[in-house]
């Protein structure tokens, strides 16, 4: 989750939810993603500095298919210092941690944890997943769609109502031959 400002609007006003983190940059020493915002057209993507932003598990997935794809060699590298300010940039994500191997084997659903609501969804992976905010932690993780689908489809159901959007058409919308 991550607020999004627009023109003339005011603030403290409607939360936006990230979608999908597309990329990265550094500017004047601070790191930065450009995002995809859930409901939005592609004009509408913004660059936001990360200390603005609430979606841990979307930059985890996007820091990394970014640090594999350098791995393979399909990317440069950002530069000689590269190592340091990625260091940097998810060490809040490390120190959130118990250890990697822990985290792996229990996320999602495998913590026990019972779903409140669904608060953003990326395809980054190649797969569908859901960010699942748990009951009674202030706590969110990333979990395949299909796994949601089947664990608890009304949450489900309930996060595409919410971003159902209805166009009525006008009457001035229909053509009139009688005249």
């Amino acid at each position: 989750m991550a607020e999004k400002k627009k023109e003339g609007e005011p603030v403290g006003g409607e939360e936006f939810y990230v979608e999908k983190i597309l990329d990265r940059r550094i500017r004047n020493g601070k790191v930065e993603y450009f995002l995809k915002w859930i409901g939005y057209n592609d004009e509408d993507n913004t660059w936001e500095p990360e200390e603005n932003l609430d979606c841990p598990g979307l930059i985890e997935i996007f820091e990394d298919a970014r640090k594999k794809k350098e791995a393979e060699g399909k990317r440069p590298k950002i530069g000689k210092d590269a190592k340091k300010r990625n260091s940097n940039a998810t060490a809040d994500l490390k120190g959130a941690k118990k250890s990697k191997s822990d985290d792996k084997k229990r996320s999602g659903f495998d913590r026990g944890l019972e779903p409140e609501k669904i608060i953003g969804a990326t395809d980054s992976s190649g797969e569908l997943m859901f960010l699942m905010k748990w009951q009674g932690i202030n706590e969110a993780d990333l979990v395949a769609a299909k796994q949601a689908h089947v664990r608890c489809p009304l949450i489900v159901i309930q996060f595409y109502e919410e971003r159902l959007t209805w166009h009525t058409p006008f009457p001035d919308d229909y053509n009139d031959d009688s005249e």
